[in-house]
């Protein structure tokens, strides 16, 4: 028995007061009706109603049993205007992962716009670079900038590219030799970032294997160094773009091949996604477009 429309014809019938009009306004035949009842009678031990051939009574268990399922079919409608309302006008905590660096540069300013255009809607946003499980962490969306196809049990929407620029210092080259061609790295102090997929290959035309005095999970920290040349950094340009416009540090080999930096927005699988989800990496995804 499908009890929620036991309930639901009960009330109607209760209504309408005959089978026959509730019949007329269903697409359920009147003995089919008359068996749902019954059924819920025998479910709930008890005659909710009185039949004569011209009309139907409730009995007293009937009348409370009316008024409580009344409340029931109410607050289930309740519950569904909800969701609705949820729809068009998300509100609730975003709990969010996204990349050290991107986060204080990039990002910052993208949700500082998110927050304005969706003022109902409490983020929370953890900045780090581990790899870490957004389900296990509680998370609802993440973010990955990556330079290599990214293997996730998520659902990953592409939101823009960056571009790599391989960066010194520009008094770096007063103390060593000049970098013309992606083989000239090898015998420099490159610098490593220690969740680079690559390791210590840089993809730069068919890829150069570099070695250096640092590894840092950090390219923020990173730069600070290679302004003071120190050594040389594989830096995406959200990191480095105010210091190559302030001259703070050069970039060389700007011609040579690289892969793109892609930025990857990942959320859990599901069959009904959150609104406040789809509308954040929807607006996004138009932020970027526009920028």
């Amino acid at each position: 028995m499908n009890k929620l429309r036991a309930i639901q014809l009960f009330v109607r019938l209760a209504d309408l007061g005959s089978f026959t009009r509730v019949a007329e306004q269903s697409n359920f035949s009147k003995s089919m009706i008359s068996k749902e009842i019954s059924r819920l009678e025998a479910e709930i031990g008890a005659r909710l109603l009185h039949r004569s051939t011209r009309n139907v009574q409730l009995t007293h268990v009937g009348e409370g049993y009316l008024q409580r399922a009344r409340e029931i079919l109410e607050k289930l409608d309740d519950a569904d205007n909800f969701v609705q309302d949820l729809q068009q006008h998300p509100r609730g905590k975003l709990k969010i992962n996204a990349p050290m660096a991107l986060g204080i540069t990039d990002l910052s300013a993208l949700f500082a716009d998110f927050m304005e255009a969706y003022p109902d809607i409490e983020l929370d946003i953890h900045l780090g670079d581990e790899n870490i499980d957004l389900v296990e962490q509680g998370f609802d969306l993440g973010f990955r900038a990556s330079g290599f196809p990214i293997e996730s049990n998520y659902v990953g929407r592409p939101l823009t590219r960056f571009k790599y620029h391989v960066c010194v210092g520009p008094e770096y080259f007063k103390h060593h030799p000049a970098i013309n061609l992606p083989q000239d790295i090898k015998g420099h102090n490159c610098f490593v970032y220690s969740y680079f997929q690559g390791k210590d290959m840089w993809p730069i035309e068919d890829g150069v294997t570099v070695q250096g005095t640092l590894r840092v999970n950090n390219t923020m920290f990173m730069m600070e160094l290679i302004k003071r040349g120190q050594g040389i950094g594989f830096i995406p340009d959200f990191v480095c773009r105010e210091a190559l416009e302030k001259g703070e540090v050069v970039e060389v080999l700007a011609d040579s091949k690289k892969p793109n930096l892609i930025l990857y927005a990942l959320y859990p699988a599901r069959h009904f996604v959150p609104s406040k989800i789809v509308q954040c990496i929807e607006y996004l995804e138009q932020w970027f477009a526009e920028k």
